[in-house]
């Protein structure tokens, strides 16, 4: 068999066991040069901090991200960052530490993408983490929940 046809082969491998997916452009949730200032932000106006701990070219992160956090953003004015497993840009970690993105995934325990954190001031967790997608319409709703959790607990502080 030719490199060619080998490399044909496992392409539809992969298209028939569903892990691959068609190229698309990929939206970002905005980035901070400080999650602590980010959450002391968010939590002076009454809102949590939503974490998307991603990974570029993450079909389901996409998801998460174009059908139900950036909706919510816009639509509600939530208070939402990104970071990435694997990138080594450094940022103010929730603790004042500068780490890497991926140092503060592993040291948040978020090793899968996606995972939507729902935080407080000094990054307690306001509400359970939601880790993987799920089908759409339940995410969003989940999302939501989750988020009037969170919302209420940053009220009571």
């Amino acid at each position: 068999m030719t490199a060619r046809r080998s490399t044909r082969r496992q392409a539809l491998v992969l298209l028939a066991a569903g892990l691959a997916a068609p190229a698309m452009a990929e939206t970002s949730l905005p980035r901070t040069k400080s999650l602590l200032e980010a959450a002391r932000s968010a939590t002076g106006r009454g809102e949590p901090l939503l974490l998307l701990v991603s990974l570029p070219g993450c079909p389901y992160c996409e998801q998460v991200r174009s059908t139900a956090l950036l909706p919510l953003v816009r639509e509600t004015n939530a208070a939402a960052v990104q970071i990435d497993l694997g990138n080594l840009d450094t940022l103010v970690d929730l603790d004042g530490v500068t780490r890497t993105q991926d140092d503060v995934a592993t040291r948040l325990q978020a090793r899968f993408a996606p995972t939507v954190l729902f935080l407080g001031a000094n990054g307690e967790a306001l509400a359970e983490r939601l880790v993987g997608a799920g089908i759409v319409d339940f995410y969003a709703a989940q999302v939501e929940r989750r988020l009037e959790i969170a919302r209420r607990a940053v009220r009571i502080r």
